[in-house]
């Protein structure tokens, strides 16, 4: 979740990220999608799809030949694979590990409903396996929960701190989780700058996930849509890239409003286009990725819009007649955009017509990567995403794809966003599905986003109101996919079911670089207001400390940051000095506390990567949360601000106030940690713990079922 720079980059919370204004937050993505990821279009048919253009006799024959001698020693290469497959699981106690990931279930939820026979699968695995609360990282993030479980390490060794760090040779943000850098060689005619290579791609997190470690050992995975897995790494088996996958633009979503209505402009997470009516039609185009010819300026794919006389209308886009129904979504639409000569670039998108008159109304979901010919590769293989689109149809490939700030700016009603949710909730289903019914031996791993979602958005309508029990739906959708998945499963499956962390109010906003501006630990340039977004403001020369994303406390370091001030020397007592006058803040105006603590991150979590993090992650209280505008870099205003957004639930707090759960249907030990997870699962088939995981197997504890 990307918001507004932060977890909530779901669009967050990149979607804060997707302003306007912070273009220059998210221009080395887009640079680089645009000049290195799409290839000419003479040359590319889809990286994985299962197709190449043969150019020659000679490839031809050797590809025969290759073919000849696969076909020719298949028996004996089966062979080999079943003796290396029953040496791999000789001393496995399971035939297959499920582990179903709900983002955000909360245990105080979890109870209740379980208390009132509302959610009658999970207490099945209650009842006769395991139910415990589970620790979750600090910071309570997605991307540093989901990075703990797969790995069995803290931050300070996977070295994901939030969802967004900062580029200490410039203090502007950058993700935390994945570079994307432009070919190092490009061939400039006139405006035209054609990419003579690819792009470089690289997950910023470290140590290997436990899927890879089985695979070492001959077991195979199947890894469905797990955060902080984008670019997909190479292993012994599946994996379909989760949170943090961009979408075609290289942002981490930005819609498209359009509309005949005035106030032209960019909403936060997307961009409002301002059309007219003419001769009974309405003729516009959809945003792109950047041309090659014009660096910067947008590809745009051309439309044509008509009423079609029952309440709805007609989309004339890329040589395709799309049916518009009246507040439905459409489906996956196929966009083809123009990036230079003989360059192109695929995606897909929604369209949602939120009205016709008296103006019209037209929302267009981000544009995906699509799976079939993807732009940027989303999968491990790249085959395995065109296979799941032509036998399970397109799905959507950007890694926080339910449109949490088209629903904050109000260009999607609550209806149109729980309709959203449901159809991504039911592609997630079909691909889990897929996945059991192939992998009858071996390791799969899903993970729905759904519930956090949900629960970001409606849980200040848990107070009453037309969608008040929108999160227990959520919750209940959750358990009834369980009940199916435990259909499946035989007497030597062990199933996981785990939340990442839990859930509280977002009521106040806490802006900290005020904060240190006022305490004398940050300064603003003469003249300036602080209200430019991502810092600019800020006198680096004069300033010992600043906040960037949604809990991260940031040294101005000598030698680590372009301006450092700070001597390494003095870093030690001026973290203790902030340690003792940030915990247990006071909200000035409500008198409460607003923080629990602050915490030394690099004690909390020791490790080789703690100098790439912030020096202190920032235990808030509940109903508290960094604020909008301290999200997006503002350095105006007051400290303490109500939160009015429709995302009125939130995580990001100390992480002791939001554990997650965990169930199984074996007997666990309970005190678990999320760290516990990878080295439980690798105990399941009898495979050691790599020595760096810091997580026990909760197999081998003292204890009962938790």
């Amino acid at each position: 979740m990307f918001y507004g720079a932060s977890e909530h980059m779901s669009k967050t919370p990149l979607a804060p990220i997707t302003t306007g204004s912070h273009r220059r937050a998210v221009a080395l993505i887009g640079l680089a999608l645009a000049l290195g990821s799409i290839t000419p279009a003479q040359a590319y048919i889809g990286p994985g799809a299962g197709f190449a253009v043969l150019g020659s006799f000679l490839v031809v024959l050797a590809a025969i030949f290759l073919g000849g001698v696969v076909l020719l020693t298949w028996p004996l290469r089966l062979l080999i694979r079943r003796r290396r497959q029953r040496r791999a699981f000789a001393k496995s106690q399971v035939d297959r590990a499920v582990i179903l990931g709900f983002d955000g279930l909360d245990p105080q939820l979890v109870d209740r409903m379980l208390s009132e026979g509302k959610l009658p699968n999970l207490a099945k695995l209650r009842d006769t396996g395991t139910y415990t609360r589970l620790a979750t990282s600090c910071p309570a993030m997605s991307p540093v929960a989901w990075s703990s479980f797969m790995t069995g390490v803290g931050p300070g060794r996977h070295g994901i701190f939030d969802f967004l760090t900062r580029d200490p040779r410039t203090y502007l943000p950058d993700l935390s989780s994945a570079q994307i850098r432009p070919p190092r060689r490009i061939l400039k005619l006139g405006k035209l700058r054609l990419p003579l290579g690819r792009p470089t791609l690289r997950l910023l997190r470290r140590s290997k996930p436990f899927w890879s470690v089985l695979g070492e050992h001959g077991i195979f995975s199947t890894v469905l849509r797990v955060p902080i897995t984008f670019p997909p790494e190479r292993f012994h088996g599946l994996v379909l890239s989760g949170m943090c996958a961009p979408d075609l633009r290289g942002t981490q979503g930005s819609f498209t409003f359009f509309t005949t209505a005035d106030a032209a402009g960019e909403h936060v997470g997307g961009e409002r286009i301002r059309v007219a009516w003419e001769n009974g039609a309405v003729r516009s185009a959809l945003p792109g990725p950047a041309r090659l010819s014009n660096p910067g300026e947008p590809a745009a794919a051309p439309f044509v819009l008509t009423a079609d006389g029952n309440g709805g209308a007609r989309l004339a886009l890329c040589g395709q007649q799309v049916k518009l129904e009246l507040g439905r979504f459409s489906a996956w639409t196929p966009v083809r955009f123009r990036l230079g000569p003989g360059m192109n670039a695929s995606g897909i998108c929604r369209f949602y017509l939120k009205q016709l008159q008296p103006e019209l109304e037209l929302y267009a979901s981000p544009i995906n990567i699509d799976p079939e010919q993807p732009a940027l590769p989303v999968s491990h293989p790249s085959a395995y995403s065109v296979y799941l689109s032509k036998r399970l149809g397109r799905f959507s490939t950007l890694g926080l794809a339910e449109d949490t700030w088209a629903l904050n700016e109000g260009v999607l009603e609550a209806r149109a966003f729980l309709e959203q949710c449901q159809l991504l909730f039911a592609e997630r289903e079909r691909m889990l599905f897929n996945a059991l019914h192939n992998a009858r031996r071996g390791c799969v791993v899903c993970v729905f986003d759904t519930t956090d979602r949900v629960q970001h958005m409606f849980w200040r309508e848990q107070e009453g109101g037309e969608f008040a029990h929108a999160i227990e739906e959520s919750y209940q959708q959750a358990d009834t996919v369980l009940g199916k998945v435990m259909a499946e499963l035989g007497p030597r499956d062990a199933l996981l079911v785990l939340s990442d962390h839990g859930f509280t109010s977002f009521r106040r906003g806490v802006n900290l670089n005020v904060w240190l501006k006022d305490n004398g630990y940050l300064a603003l340039k003469p003249g300036a207001t602080g209200e430019a977004e991502w810092l600019r403001d800020v006198d680096w020369a004069n300033t010992r400390v600043y906040a960037v994303g949604l809990g991260g406390v940031f040294l101005n370091l000598q030698g680590r940051e372009a301006q450092g001030l700070v001597a390494r020397g003095d870093a030690a007592a001026l973290k203790a000095e902030l340690i003792a006058k940030l915990s247990g803040l006071r909200d000035a105006e409500t008198g409460e506390v607003a923080i629990l603590r602050a915490l030394d991150l690099a004690a909390v979590s020791p490790g080789p990567y703690t100098e790439g993090g912030p020096e202190l992650a920032i235990g808030y209280a509940p109903e508290y949360r960094v604020s909008w505008e301290a999200a997006q870099g503002r350095v105006g205003g007051p400290v303490f601000t109500d939160n009015t957004r429709h995302w009125s639930g939130d995580h990001c707090v100390d992480p002791e106030c939001v554990p997650g759960v965990l169930f199984s249907n074996r007997k666990l030990a309970g005190g678990a940690r999320l760290t516990d997870i990878a080295p439980t699962v690798l105990a399941l088939f009898g495979v050691a713990a790599p020595g760096y995981m810091e997580g026990q197997s909760l197999l081998h504890k003292d204890g009962g079922d938790g």
